[in-house]
């Protein structure tokens, strides 16, 4: 028995998809008399029936066997011809849910339930009820573009396994922060960090400043560390820490990262958190631990 779809549907790989221009009628009655008994190829799950310029999604199901070819035994309309959108799209990676669900939303239909893309290569693939899973990415900034962001983004175009995923980014402001206490010298962890106000007095501790100053220190817990170990003390101090600052604003699936983490991947729940400088493979792992398969 064919089960019914769910939400974010895709063929997963694309090649699971057959696409065939018909001369019958796209009724769910002809379409099934058709395909009924007909061989197709082992790895074909679904099946685009065309036909001037309409087409309709059918699941199949094939009988058991090792065969190259296999006849279906039960056929399913998933999509009517007014409920498939067709979309071309030459730049769209149609084995990633994520670039499929993007295209689809800039094509969102009355009605519609399956958005057929065909992307590069000429690929074709389709998906069904796009809703994406919304991740926040909890980030400093500056440097920008917020690297962290950029991250989970390579993330989920490289991985063909993800739901569609939808970023959104919650980016704490260092000048902001910075504005909270004007007219004090800060001491900012590193020039990548930017300068927050052309007439702010700033300081970095990673440069090592030789003579402690009344510094407000932007930073973490490891950059207060930092200061205690070579001044010695407790700083004024505005924390920006991600982790302890995006935690405030909600709930919700959740990554950031945080500097007292040095390797590897902390998740609980639905927060994933990574290390200050976190590679690919890191935030890849962090993203699949919270919205993968």
């Amino acid at each position: 028995m064919i089960p019914d779809p769910v939400p974010n549907l895709t063929a997963r790989p694309y090649r699971g998809l057959s696409v065939q221009d018909v001369a019958i009628d796209l009724t769910a009655a002809a379409l099934t008399d058709w395909i009924i008994g007909r061989d197709v190829y082992r790895r074909t799950e679904f099946l685009l029936a065309r036909r001037d310029g309409r087409a309709c999604l059918v699941a199949l199901e094939k009988a058991p066997g090792p065969d190259l070819f296999l006849p279906v035994v039960a056929a399913r309309i998933i999509a009517r011809a007014d409920q498939v959108v067709l979309v071309d799209s030459p730049d769209t990676d149609v084995g990633n849910a994520t670039a499929l669900a993007e295209i689809a939303g800039q094509h969102r239909s009355a009605g519609a339930l399956a958005y057929v893309v065909t992307g590069c290569y000429r690929h074709v693939n389709f998906i069904w009820q796009p809703t994406p899973v919304v991740l926040y990415v909890d980030e400093v900034v500056p440097p920008h573009p917020p690297k962290l962001v950029d991250m989970v983004r390579q993330a989920i175009r490289f991985d063909e396994e993800l739901p569609p995923v939808r970023v959104v980014s919650r980016l704490i402001s260092l000048p902001m922060l910075m504005r909270t206490r004007p007219q004090r010298p800060y001491l900012l962890p590193c020039r990548g960090a930017g300068t927050g106000a052309a007439s702010a007095e700033v300081s970095y501790l990673d440069a090592g400043p030789a003579e402690r100053d009344d510094w407000t220190v932007i930073g973490c817990e490891r950059s207060k560390q930092i200061y205690q170990h070579h001044y010695g003390g407790v700083p004024s101090n505005v924390d920006f820490c991600p982790d302890a600052v995006g935690a405030r604003a909600g709930s919700g699936v959740r990554l950031t990262k945080c500097c007292l983490l040095e390797r590897g991947t902390r998740v609980a729940h639905s927060v994933a958190v990574v290390p200050w400088g976190a590679n690919l493979d890191e935030v890849r792992s962090a993203v699949t631990a919270l919205v993968g398969p």
